[in-house]
């Protein structure tokens, strides 16, 4: 909705109204900084398991590292996430036209 005071100016529809930008930043705001908690919590579980020290290089245990860091606190409820077979598609080789 927009409104004009005496001077023919508009105002209105944007910042602190029921639908305004301001209240949904804070929102935004509050949800990152909670997503970047959780992220960070699940870093240093996989950190005390030795996932970023003792890991093999392979698919596996760095499936195995992501998924620790997304499970987040939830490593600390029980959760132990594992990746045992990682099978990565290879792309096949062009043929020559002939």
């Amino acid at each position: 909705m927009r409104y004009e005071n005496s001077r023919g100016m508009g105002y209105g529809g944007g910042g602190y109204g029921r639908r305004g930008g301001y209240a949904g930043r804070n929102v935004i705001g509050v949800i990152s900084v909670l997503v970047l908690a959780w992220l960070i919590i699940g870093a240093i579980a996989a950190g005390q398991r030795g996932y970023f020290t003792h890991a093999a290089q392979n698919c596996a245990s760095s499936a195995t590292t992501a998924m620790t860091v997304i499970a987040g606190p939830l490593n600390y409820m029980g959760t132990n996430p594992k990746v045992a077979g990682c099978d990565i598609p290879h792309p096949s080789m062009p043929q020559p036209s002939r």
